[in-house]
């Protein structure tokens, strides 16, 4: 059977639990915490390794029970091993039975017992059926594991760019399933034949942040299935903004969130749930804004080593938003760092219609008075570039010229160099570049998909409002530093 023959027959069993009540989301979530469990099991019998669970919570006094004494078993296995330390804590972590019915729970456990052993599969098959699953829940369930999955073209072609080497720490504050920390990893590992090296680039070169409990235990299970993290968890579940932890890597590798503001919910005593906005404030962070992905590119700065390298995507908004933060943020960017290269990605690439983003490339450096960004690229491989997610999806070799550019910094048609003086006289700073003459603007075969041009028109909407209230926030505070013009200030000298 292939891998992808065992991937659609894993999926099978989805479909057939969603027709009984059991999201996309619960299955994979139960999937992860039965494999574990499996494998573990089955590291014991074929590799003579200790298992790493108490034999109370092992697979075999889980696999020949039925009905409600299955399910109790399940359900205590669970909240017992949430409390255990390293990965298997990390992938347990809150861990609850969202098949609830004993026969749902048996059809799930029979499946994983049959399809085995798991473990004697290579790393690279295990990885790929269990990344198989996560890209499928990804596409058929738009508001779930989909807003935390990049398009694998995208990865690959970022860390070609920034191109991590063995012996370098690498960062996702914002892992999501472990796209970008996967394909470092398989960058890095064929630059060696060392094993302490292998050893150490598995269980120590890489770390994950994210914030949702549920997205850091499918990260810690695909860096594991990988062979990426074994007795230790790669990945932790931490709101990467909250603080500076004082870690620092030489190379950050991020999508954050595409919400434009950083918020949490308050719960009344009345029950009523309100929304309040966010600020974070930290020393580190120059400006204070409620926009999250200026946030998370003040991090960014912040945990990069001196000399350190990034690759973020980050929406268009970043690019261009006013006030004082967005343009002091951009003008720190480009002083401080060596911003030297911006990829403008496509359309339609995203789960989430309509989100128009980028790829910014930059270098730390250490503290001068002189401008570090002495040139930035711009890659404009949006204009007249339509992209949909059925039927002319992304792929690797579309990034390829990117990719050659990017080396030889040779302009181009699509690939230009803007040094720091003309960037820095661009009102507001605005960064958001294009040159290319858009055809759609003359002919209409040239448009995009309908869908595609609704959500781009919500999108620039948005930001407009975005804009405007940035604007109003920034006159308000203004107004609040002004003395009110009714009362009289009388300064009485001092003797």
């Amino acid at each position: 059977m292939t891998n992808e023959q065992l991937v659609s027959k894993v999926w099978n069993y989805a479909h057939v639990l969603r027709d009984q009540g059991v999201s996309y989301g619960d299955y994979i979530e139960q999937i992860t915490y039965l494999l574990f469990l499996k494998m573990d099991a089955e590291r014991e019998e074929l590799l003579g390794e200790a298992s790493a669970l108490p034999p109370k919570w092992s697979w075999s006094n889980l696999v020949g029970r039925d009905g409600e004494d299955l399910e109790r078993q399940y359900r205590e296995t669970l909240n017992n091993l949430g409390r255990e330390a390293g990965l298997i804590g990390t992938i347990f972590r809150k861990a609850q039975n969202k098949l609830s019915d004993p026969a749902k729970l048996k059809r799930i456990v029979s499946l994983i017992e049959k399809e085995g052993p798991w473990v004697g599969l290579s790393v690279d098959v295990k990885g790929e059926i269990y990344e198989g699953l996560l890209e499928r829940n990804a596409s058929e369930v738009k508001s779930g594991a989909g807003q935390y999955f990049t398009p694998r073209p995208v990865i690959e072609a970022i860390v070609k760019c920034v191109d991590p080497k063995i012996g370098e720490t690498v960062c996702d504050p914002a892992c999501g399933t472990g796209g970008f920390l996967l394909a470092a990893y398989d960058h890095m590992k064929g630059q060696t034949q060392d094993r302490e090296k292998l050893r150490s680039l598995r269980h120590t070169s890489f770390t994950g942040v994210d914030i949702v409990d549920e997205v850091v235990r499918l990260c810690a299970m695909n860096l594991y299935l990988h062979g990426v993290g074994n007795g230790g968890s790669p990945v932790v579940q931490r709101d990467a903004l909250s603080s500076d932890s004082g870690d620092r890597f030489d190379v950050v590798l991020t999508n954050p969130p595409f919400g434009k503001k950083s918020s949490y919910k308050v719960v009344g005593e009345d029950g009523a749930v309100s929304t309040e906005r966010e600020n974070y404030e930290r020393e580190d962070f120059k400006f204070t804004t409620s926009n999250k992905q200026f946030n998370f590119l003040q991090h960014i700065m912040t945990i990069l080593e001196a000399n350190g390298r990034a690759g973020v995507v980050l929406p268009d908004n970043v690019l261009f938003e006013a006030g004082r933060a967005g343009e002091g943020i951009r003008k720190r960017l480009l002083e401080g760092f060596n911003f030297h290269t911006l990829l403008r990605l496509p359309t339609g690439i995203w789960y989430s219609p309509g989100v128009k983003a980028n790829v910014l490339f930059f270098d730390k450096r250490p503290a001068s008075r002189d401008v570090q960004t002495k040139e930035l690229w711009v890659y404009d491989y949006r204009t007249n570039i339509h992209k949909t997610l059925k039927t002319k999806r992304l792929t690797s070799a579309d990034f390829d010229d990117f990719v050659r550019c990017y080396h030889e910094r040779k302009e181009t048609e699509r690939f230009r160099r803007f040094g720091y003086d003309e960037l820095a006289q661009r009102d507001k700073l605005n960064l958001d570049i294009f040159w290319l003459k858009d055809d759609s603007l003359e002919d209409i075969d040239s448009l995009p998909e309908p869908d595609v041009l609704a959500a781009e028109i919500v999108e620039n909407l948005q930001a407009a409002l975005e804009q405007f209230q940035s604007v109003s926030e920034e006159l308000e505070a203004d107004k609040a530093d002004q003395p009110d013009p009714d009362i009289w200030v009388i300064e009485i000298p001092r003797p």
